[in-house]
C-alpha cells in the first residue's frame, strides 16, 4: 500500500491549495499546521472591507468543495489529514467576529477553531461520519467555524475585549 502523499504535486494547483500551501504535509498535527498557516492570510484579509473578507471566505468555501474533492480523489483517500484547505477556511469564519486584529482574537480564535475541529461535537461528529466528498471535507470545519466564532464573539463580550 503506497503512502497516500505521495499522490501530492504542489506544482498542481488544487494539491498546493488543498494541502495549505504545503503546511498539511507536515508529519506531526497538519491540521493545526494548517490552521497556523491560516493565520498570516487572515492577517492580509483583516486590512480589507469587512464586506470583502466575507465575500473571500464565501468564495474559498465554495471552491473548497472542488479543492478538497480533486485532491481527495487524486491521493485515493477521502479527508485525508494533509487536506488542510478547510481548516483556512474554518478559521476564517471563526475570525470574522474579532473587531481588531489583536494576539488575544488570534490566540483565542485559534484555540477555539481547533477545539470545536477536534472535538467535533454534535453535529460536526454527524456530518463528518455521513457527508462525504468535497462537501464533507468542508462541511463539518465551516460548522467549526461557525461554533468557535460564536464562541470567539462570547468571549470576547465576557472579557470585555
Amino acid at each position: 500500500m503506497t503512502n497516500p502523499k505521495e499522490h501530492i504535486q504542489l506544482r498542481n494547483p488544487w494539491h498546493l491549495l488543498a494541502t495549505g500551501f504545503g503546511s498539511g504535509l507536515s508529519p506531526v498535527v497538519p491540521g493545526t499546521m494548517g490552521t497556523v498557516a491560516a493565520i498570516p492570510f487572515y492577517m492580509l484579509m483583516t486590512q480589507l472591507p469587512f464586506a470583502v473578507y466575507l465575500a473571500i471566505t464565501f468564495v474559498a468555501a465554495i471552491v473548497g468543495i472542488t479543492i478538497c474533492q480533486k485532491t481527495s480523489d487524486d491521493m485515493k483517500v477521502h479527508d485525508h489529514g494533509s487536506i488542510v484547505w478547510d481548516e483556512f477556511v474554518g478559521f476564517w469564519i471563526t475570525m470574522a467576529v474579532a473587531p481588531v486584529l489583536s494576539w488575544e482574537w488570534v490566540l483565542t480564535g485559534f484555540v477555539l477553531f481547533r477545539f470545536f475541529d477536534m472535538i467535533k461535537p454534535w453535529p460536526i461528529s454527524w456530518l463528518d461520519k455521513h457527508v462525504h466528498g468535497g462537501f464533507g471535507i468542508m462541511v463539518d470545519d465551516v460548522l467549526a467555524g461557525f461554533m468557535a466564532m460564536i464562541s470567539l464573539w462570547g468571549v470576547g463580550h465576557w472579557l470585555g475585549w
